[in-house]
């Protein structure tokens, strides 16, 4: 190809500077972010999202519940609650819940339901009761009038006592007998004389009178402890029903609040004395309470009135956090539990409401899972012993009532988290039926421009952040088509956006300026590249030193310039890596031995792009000549794993390269993938890609032959940096863009590539003329040979 040709060819492909980045202009933006803008819609770029939303929202029947998906950093979790704050407002205030204890059956609390805000008046007024009627109980019972009463019954009781004891006393001395109390209490008869004799028909007559006495003595102690019980029950009853009155008036609309205070009120008349004497630790104050278990009342969910739904995130998603458990307390060696030591979950919080999670976590907690699914799927809240169920061990528990549940989950993970979850539990689509996909980048439009600074200037006030100008706003949606490696789309990653943000106001705090500018934002991003390049310094160091062999100059044969990415962890950037080829003559039928694949280091995506390259070749040639050659292809000093099939078009121009014995250009790297019918197709990466290039260029001298060679279907994603733009717009570096292989090998060769004759036969001076050519040599000497062998036979 002459050089006015070649030149032309190279303009024809050549990329101008406005190609290779599309650049804000900040005329179009609000100068400020101290301006009067609207709140950001919040639907911006997430609609098909908030849809999905409201739908499940709306609809009340169970199993409506809703799995967020989206990359981490999208602010899955700002939206959706700013989106269930909105409904919240309009939505009641859902019912307080309490815990009291059961005086029929102790081991199962009751649940009681209260208007919001009520839970808290009607434990304050119950713990008031109970401290009230304590004293009052106290002052009338230790009363003098109380204690005359008590005297009164004893009294009559030792009088009675006293006479029957006599009357017997007083028939034995008639028998030289008398009666004698013991130190135990024991009473029994001594003579009186102990020189005369007992008459042993009278003492036995005696002990008979004295037993009944005994007998009817201890009936008439029964009767006298029942008198003192009516006595103090019925003082008691006096004492408290005026007392508990008006908190009975006071919740009278409230059927269950009712009977637990009547048997509240039934429960301190019986066992006043225990209440008085203190001699009982169910009948105690606990230590960090001023009121008896058995009398508290224990908030389990309390609301503002008026407050409107509930909305409730929990970070912790264990089965105790969000079924609610049991505390226990140890004494002497004995676990102990009561109603004041349940506690409430997530479910018993959120009730009402809406409830966040964050799926991965869920799933790292066992039974946690299983927990909410069987809470969701029968609308109740049960409170069980997780430890009793997985020890199955035969303690007693607290078995509390259950509450009934009416909540909305939102579950918020990544697609391939959804996509097992959907696989492999087979009830997860009937009780999260909603799927809200969240987009990670929007069309890029005038529109969408300005609902970014409105989404930056939302986020500038929550952080306190200094004013931003346009010019910062401008540098900062760059920066978003760059990350959505897109000049036509702008990245929605909340996280990312964020910390640009913060990163700027910081810089521009250092240097003591008010307003946050471009150079504010660039001198971030130059922070963070400069903090995340560690990695990329290591490689580079490689190459610099010779270590790494790249060449930028020059021609050979069979050797291309490869565009990797290395990607690990959050360090993601290119690398030019050496790609050769080698052929065997008269060894093979067409075989490509993929050296990458061999020793296990290419994956699946690379092999399939070698096999459609095989194909692509066999088309071309095996119609002119057997393909009786082996080729080789390996990525030199390459020693970790290699995917995809962005290598395929450097790989098919290095082996033609080989099969031709025509040298290919070194100063041009290449990306892209191709098909069967040798169409280049567009790749990921490409920015990245063509920047490590350049930078090994300049590193190395830039002089302005240097290029890349891309496929045209990536020109939408150029986002490129300023320093490779100015480069290319001073002819010092060149972008390529290429339809078909033909093209770049037509750029790399400087050769025609695929004219034809009339007879419908490769030009002898083209490319694939060259090949053909080469294959009809191998042929004839293969042939020669096997004469020469037939000769000496």
């Amino acid at each position: 190809m002459k050089d006015n040709a070649y030149h032309i060819l190279k303009n024809t492909h050549r990329l101008q500077a406005c190609d290779l980045k599309r650049y804000t202009d900040p005329k179009k933006l609000p100068k400020s972010s101290r301006a009067r803008l609207p709140k950001p819609d919040l639907a911006f770029g997430q609609s098909r999202a908030i849809k999905a939303l409201n739908t499940a929202l709306d609809i009340r029947a169970n199993g409506y519940h809703v799995f967020a998906v989206g990359e981490n950093g999208l602010g899955k979790r700002t939206l959706v609650t700013r989106l269930l704050t909105e409904r919240a407002k309009q939505m009641p205030t859902p019912n307080d819940w309490v815990y009291v204890h059961h005086f029929a059956d102790a081991r199962r609390p009751i649940a009681i339901d209260f208007p919001a805000g009520m839970a808290s008046v009607f434990q304050q007024k119950v713990h008031k009761l109970w401290q009230d009627a304590k004293k009052k109980l106290a002052a009338k019972l230790l009363g003098d009038t109380h204690q005359s009463h008590i005297e009164v019954i004893k009294s009559a009781t030792v009088t009675l006592q006293h006479e029957r004891f006599s009357s017997i006393n007083d028939d034995a001395k008639n028998h030289n007998l008398m009666l004698k109390t013991a130190a135990d209490g024991r009473v029994h008869f001594m003579a009186i004389d102990d020189q005369k004799p007992i008459d042993t028909q009278a003492l036995s007559k005696l002990q008979k009178q004295l037993s009944e006495a005994q007998l009817e003595l201890g009936e008439l102690e029964d009767s006298t402890h029942d008198q003192l019980e009516e006595l103090h029950q019925s003082t008691a009853q006096k004492v408290l029903e005026p007392m508990f009155k008006p908190i009975l008036a006071s919740f009278n609309h409230q059927p269950k609040a009712v009977r637990h205070l009547n048997a509240m009120l039934d429960d301190m008349v019986k066992n006043v004395a225990r209440i008085i004497n203190e001699d009982d630790e169910n009948f105690v104050a606990a230590a960090l309470s001023d009121v008896p278990s058995r009398y508290a009342v224990n908030v389990l969910v309390s609301h503002k009135p008026s407050a409107g739904a509930p909305i409730v995130f929990e970070d912790l998603p264990t089965h105790l956090n969000l079924l609610g458990h049991i505390e226990y307390t140890t004494e002497l060696g004995t676990v102990l539990t009561d109603v004041s030591m349940i506690r409430a979950g997530a479910l018993h919080k959120a009730n009402g409401g809406y409830l966040l999670l964050e799926a991965q976590s869920l799933l790292e907690h066992p039974y946690a899972w299983q927990g909410l699914k069987r809470a969701l799927q029968s609308k109740q809240i049960k409170i069980s012993s997780l430890e009793q169920m997985l020890t199955l061990t035969g303690s007693l528990s607290l078995e509390p009532d259950s509450m009934a549940l009416d909540v909305k989950v939102i579950l918020l993970g990544e697609a391939d988290l959804y996509y097992e979850l959907l696989e492999f539990e087979p009830e997860f689509n009937s009780v999260f039926k909603v799927r809200a996909d969240f987009h990670d980048d929007i069309k890029r439009d005038d529109l969408s421009e300005h609902g970014m600074v409105l989404k930056m200037v939302d986020m500038i006030k929550a952080y306190q952040l200094p004013a931003f100008d346009n010019t910062a706003f401008a540098v900062i949606i760059d920066e978003l088509s760059k990350l959505s490696d897109d000049k036509n789309k702008l990245d929605l990653h909340a996280d990312r956006l964020s910390g640009l943000l913060v990163e700027s106001a910081r810089i521009a705090t250092l240097e003591n300026n008010k307003i946050v500018s471009a150079k504010h934002v660039q001198t971030a991003l130059d922070d963070i590249t400069e903090r995340k390049g560690y990695l990329k310094d290591l490689y580079w160091q490689e190459i610099l030193n010779g270590q790494q062999i790249i060449c930028t100059k020059g021609w050979a044969v069979g050797q291309i310039n490869a565009l990797t990415i290395i990607s690990y962890a959050d360090s993601e950037f290119g690398l030019p890596a050496r790609l050769t080829a080698l052929i065997q003559p008269n060894f093979g039928q067409g075989e490509i031995l993929d050296i990458e694949r061999d020793v296990e280091l290419g994956g699946s995506l690379h092999a399939k792009g070698m096999l459609i390259m095989s194909s692509f070749l066999r088309a071309l040639f095996s119609e002119f000549h057997e393909l009786n050659f082996s080729a080789s292809l390996a990525f030199e000093q390459s020693y970790g794993q290699i995917d995809g099939d962005s290598a395929t078009l450097a790989e098919a121009c290095a082996l033609l390269s080989a099969l031709a014995n025509i040298p290919i250009a070194q100063n041009l790297a290449i990306t892209g993938s191709m098909n069967q019918l040798g169409q280049a197709q567009a790749v990921g990466g490409v920015n990245a890609k063509i920047a490590g290039f350049f930078d090994a260029c300049r590193d190395k001298g830039l002089d302005g032959n240097q290029g890349v060679i891309l496929p045209r279907a990536n020109i939408a994603q150029l986002m490129l940096r300023d320093d490779i733009v100015q480069a290319v717009k001073d002819e010092q570096f060149h972008i390529y863009a290429i339809d078909h292989i033909t093209d770049a090998l037509a750029l790399l060769s400087g050769i025609p590539i695929d004219d034809k004759n009339k007879h419908g036969e490769y030009k002898r001076n083209t490319l694939f003329g060259k090949i053909v050519k080469r294959l009809e040599s191998w042929v004839q000497d293969d042939k020669d040979d096997k004469d020469n062998r037939t000769a000496k036979n």
